[in-house]
């Protein structure tokens, strides 16, 4: 991925959290608020939904399972915007950390593969048929598992 890309995807996350944290910031629309017992309402009528309810049923137990629902399915959405703007700023730091990590094991096989390759040198004729044949086997092994993950981290 080139530079300017990451930094493209960058900016477009930042400034999508950037707009949900504002509107979360900012709060709920001022036609969904619910002005507290003894005020006006926003309509200017003089008394409160929850006023006019609690007047009209005095034994009756308020509602609050509509507003925890809405509640719960506001967090809910915040917690769907968050997640998809994180998403979107941390996407194009995915796709790099996959080719570093290819490189890094293709590193480690490499390493293995050179401990091999030196011990079948040094001892050659120390080792029976067995051992050298494994040292072998096992030098080409990490030889072509370091190769190929440094080729597919190429072809990312």
């Amino acid at each position: 991925m080139e530079p300017r890309n990451i930094g493209r995807a960058l900016g477009i996350g930042v400034r999508v959290a950037g707009r949900i944290a504002g509107q979360r910031i900012a709060g709920p629309a001022p036609s969904d608020t619910i002005s507290p017992p003894g005020k006006s309402s926003p309509d200017g009528k003089g008394s409160s939904p929850v006023r006019a309810q609690s007047v009209a049923a005095p034994l009756a137990v308020p509602q609050v399972r509509p507003q925890a629902q809405e509640a719960g399915r506001i967090a809910a959405q915040a917690g769907r915007n968050v997640s998809r703007g994180l998403g979107g700023l941390f996407r194009p730091f995915r796709s790099v950390g996959g080719i570093v990590w290819l490189e890094v094991t293709g590193t480690f096989f490499l390493l293995f593969a050179a401990l091999f390759v030196l011990r079948l040198w040094q001892n050659w004729r120390g080792i029976g048929q067995v051992s050298r044949e494994f040292s072998i086997g096992a030098a080409v092994v990490f030889l072509y598992l370091g190769v190929s993950s440094f080729w597919r981290a190429r072809r990312k």
